[in-house]
């Protein structure tokens, strides 16, 4: 019990039988000396409630709580001064303890081809997406404890997933049955996300060259040999972060050099009716290149335990772990 309860309930059972006490006294020394009584046993009260208190020595509660790391790269950063300073930071670090860090790559990459660069220190989570030319698809962030084998098996279920995404948009497209120019529109646009879906699912099914940056955790010489990699474009080491569902990870896309910008205008659909829960909440916090937006992420094959995220937030498409990717 904390102490200001213990207090509140001293009050309760000592103030209100006093007070009765004190109504039915006459005026005088018998008053003064009830009142005088009273006093000093009030102050007796709270000094040994303080004292126990301080005694049972009560834990703190947790520190982190409240606290949202951001790592990666926002809307209108550059690009080389982030990979030259995230080099620099990490040369600052303690050899002999681990950190997490952001591993950013260079280009799209399939899973086979992540264990050479990201094999002997500890994965948490890759991100992806489909790079089909011009268009804007989904970023996808995938918990993968086993690279590739988790990696593969978190495809696997995006690609279901967006099955269902496109099945769902052909049906609101064959609802639509007038000939307005407004139902025109709208069937256009679902016909359009429903192709989208489904070429990204294929690609997914398929084992895609798709994935290009992942939250990693091991020590800073382990960090700067991933560095020398020639896939890999910066390792951003962050030790402020302690906990994974308190940090928003934004990696820039391989196509974007220079300055990270937001995602171009194109043209959604909306979100069909939802037909599944979030796997989990993240944190991501997650991973738009412009806006930092946490989502719900895809769980992996039953084999491997999935590393805790980043807060769930509704995309356009409904896809697990999905934000609007910039072009």
């Amino acid at each position: 019990m904390r102490a200001g309860d213990l207090l509140r309930r001293l009050d309760s059972r000592l103030l209100p039988p006093l007070a009765a006490a004190l109504t039915r006294l006459a005026h005088g020394r018998v008053r003064m000396r009830v009142l005088t009584a009273t006093a000093l046993l009030s102050v007796s009260a709270v000094l040994l409630t303080a004292v126990w208190t301080a005694g049972r020595g009560e834990a703190p509660g947790d520190v982190t709580v409240g606290d949202v790391v951001r790592v990666g790269v926002t809307d209108g950063e550059s690009i080389p001064q982030y990979v030259r300073s995230s080099r620099s930071e990490l040369a600052t670090l303690a050899e002999d303890r681990e950190t997490y860090a952001l591993v950013t790559l260079s280009a799209y990459l399939a899973p086979e081809r992540l264990k050479p660069i990201l094999g002997g220190i500890s994965v948490s989570q890759v991100f992806g997406r489909v790079p089909l030319p011009d268009t804007q698809t989904q970023i996808v962030r995938i918990p993968a404890l086993r690279v590739p084998d988790d990696v593969t098996a978190g495809m696997a279920v995006v690609a279901d997933r967006k099955d269902a995404e496109a099945t769902e948009y052909r049906q609101m497209s064959r609802q639509l049955t007038g000939d307005s120019p407004r139902e025109r529109e709208l069937r256009q646009v679902y016909d359009s996300g429903a192709d989208v879906a489904s070429a990204e699912a294929e690609a997914y099914r398929d084992g895609c060259s798709c994935v290009y940056a992942a939250v990693v955790r091991a020590t800073p010489p382990a960090l700067d040999r991933v560095f020398e990699r020639p896939e890999v474009r910066a390792v951003d080491a962050a030790p402020e972060v302690r906990r994974l569902d308190r940090a928003v990870f934004l990696p820039p896309l391989p196509e974007q050099r220079d300055i990270v910008h937001p995602p171009a205008e194109t043209v959604l659909p909306p979100k069909p009716p939802a037909s599944e829960t979030p796997a989990q909440p993240a944190e991501s916090p997650s991973a738009s290149p412009a806006e930092p937006s946490p989502e719900p992420s895809v769980e992996p094959s039953p084999s491997a335990s999935s590393a805790a995220p980043e807060d769930p937030t509704p995309t356009p498409s409904g896809a697990a772990t999905t934000t609007p990717s910039a072009q």
